[in-house]
């Protein structure tokens, strides 16, 4: 899978990768990273070390990142990328070793030199009929060669040649992070590899680890809490709801509208989060017309309106205590406010519960050219909404400036 964040946005490619690079300093008795360098490392390998790192910056102005789900199972594009699994367990058959290459290091290079794009990759962790993988669960993950003959070198060959800036880790279910050695690949990751000082890191690297551990929280697929969260969080989701790889049985109704996806970014911005959001190519790496309108939907929207999205932060209040389909959040220096609104009133007067104006205060409806009236009573703010800016847009977006939340005190 490939992942991709700009200022805007992100890729992560997902492809099932083989390599048996050994990469990894080791002895007979000992299977662990070992530190090549001298100086006196910044993180250890404890959970309470790792935490403490700060998530690079870049990370939470982007907001947006693209999900790209393109393996083997886009041949068949049929039920789900489970369709290889599904089909293993019903034909019961010893061993299946599907593996899917793809140069990697041009798409990567183009991405770097071409655009302001920032490259991530997806890693699976597992690969349930892998000799390896069986042998060290049937002996209750008390033994690792799975691990130090095949997930550590591969993720550090990863690192090391793509220089990602994203490391979504997956499948993390059935065995610790002691037996994926996660704490001792996230420490030289940190540490000592090429992306130390701007790479970010999902939360899945052992089991009970997802919303406790990790650099921004995943939590669960398609996660977002409706209210602020104190840890940097991401929405992980599909634009076809049941699938992440491409369906050619796939029926109209199984994908979100465009009005659908920007109600999921704007409820997971204001709340803190990110929205990555997945398309799924066919085999011979199309983006169906489907998944390029909602695409181009997207950025024609944010083209817009995003100044309410990027490089922002979540206000005191997300959410209007009037009016619940308005969801705040206000730039970074605190001198505009955002209200996106994601229903449009009927009689176009728009009542807010959260904030107080003064006399001097503005609002401007973004895309459009002149003041907004509004008029201030105790209890509510009625914002006069123009008509002929409703044309149909899946949201719109208020700048006001000169405000104060009525829940605190200026």
């Amino acid at each position: 899978m490939l992942l991709i964040y700009n200022l805007c946005t992100v890729l992560i490619l997902c492809v099932s990768v083989k390599a048996y690079y050994n990469v990894i300093a080791r002895t007979d008795e000992e299977n662990n990273f070992i530190s090549r360098s001298t100086e006196i490392p910044k993180y250890v390998p404890t959970w309470s070390s790792l935490d403490n790192r700060s998530l690079p910056s870049w990370y939470d102005d982007a907001k947006l990142g693209i999900f790209i789900h393109w393996g083997v199972f886009s041949v068949p594009s049929f039920g789900s990328e489970w369709f290889w699994n599904n089909w293993k367990e019903e034909t019961k058959s010893v061993y299946v070793h599907i593996f899917f290459f793809y140069e990697l290091g041009e798409l990567a290079e183009a991405i770097r030199n071409k655009t302001d794009i920032r490259f991530g990759l997806y890693h699976s962790l597992y690969e349930w009929y892998n000799p390896l993988y069986i042998t060290d669960k049937k002996n209750n993950f008390t033994t690792d060669r799975f691990i130090t003959h095949k997930i550590m070198p591969e993720l550090r060959e990863l690192v090391e040649t793509y220089k990602p800036e994203i490391i979504w880790s997956d499948g993390d279910w059935e065995a610790s992070d002691t037996y994926w050695k996660s704490k001792e690949f996230l420490a030289w990751l940190y540490n000592e590899s090429p992306v130390k000082d701007t790479v970010v890191v999902n939360d899945r690297w052992g089991s009970n680890m997802p919303c406790h551990h990790g650099g921004f929280f995943t939590c669960s697929d398609r996660f977002n809490p409706g209210v602020l969260l104190p840890h940097k969080w991401e929405n992980c989701m599909t634009i076809d709801k049941k699938s992440w790889g491409f369906r050619r049985n796939a029926a109209l109704s199984e994908y979100y509208t465009l009005a659908g996806l920007v109600k999921e970014l704007v409820i997971t911005v204001s709340c803190g989060g990110n929205l990555l959001m997945n398309v799924g190519p066919t085999k011979d790496g199309i983006i169906t017309p489907i998944y390029e309108e909602r695409l181009r939907g997207i950025g024609a929207w944010l083209a817009v309106n995003g100044e309410a999205i990027y490089d922002t932060k979540p206000w005191t209040v997300q959410n209007d205590t009037l009016t619940g389909s308005v969801w705040y959040t206000i730039s970074k220096n605190e001198k505009q406010l955002f209200a996106s609104i994601l229903e449009w009133p009927d009689n176009n007067i728009l009542s807010l519960g959260s904030l107080k104006l003064s006399t001097n205060s503005q609002i401007y409806l973004l895309g459009y050219s002149s003041v907004i009236p509004w008029k201030q009573s105790n209890d509510k703010l009625e914002i006069n909404l123009p008509p002929n800016a409703h044309k149909g847009q899946p949201a719109w977006v208020l700048k006001i400036e000169i405000f104060q939340s009525v829940h605190t005190s200026y």
